[in-house]
């Protein structure tokens, strides 16, 4: 059974790092993009950054370039996303998730496994 477990999340203030990272268990996925999504309350989940099999591709929604950083550990099945000078509207559920097919980090049809999610709140 495939399970992504998110980790990291927490409550800061702005301009603060996190770090958050997924494990993925069940089978082995080096050869999948991986990617970090989000969801505020009231609002559609959104993707955050992405990561090519081989980890040279990346890819950034605008609002987090400059500031979020994803990486990947594949021979420890693990996808990392840190965050830097964090502001309020960062706040949201952070999903891990992998993608089945091609190339595509920003279309969420295309991640079949997801994980619960990790919860990051920052304070102004």
């Amino acid at each position: 059974q495939v399970q992504l477990v998110e980790s990291g999340g927490g409550l800061v203030q702005a301009g603060d790092s996190l770090r958050l990272s997924c494990a993925v268990s069940g089978r082995t996925f080096s050869k999948n993009t991986m990617g970090w999504f989000r969801q505020s309350p009231g609002k559609e989940r959104e993707f955050v950054a992405g990561i090519s099999w081989s980890g040279l591709m990346t890819y950034y929604t605008d609002s987090v370039k400059g500031r979020f950083t994803i990486s990947r550990d594949n021979a420890n099945n693990t996808v990392y996303l840190q965050m830097n000078s964090l502001k309020p509207e960062d706040t949201a559920v952070y999903y891990c998730a992998v993608q089945v097919g091609p190339y595509a980090p920003s279309y969420s049809e295309g991640y079949k496994y997801w994980g619960q999610g990790t919860q990051v709140t920052v304070s102004s």
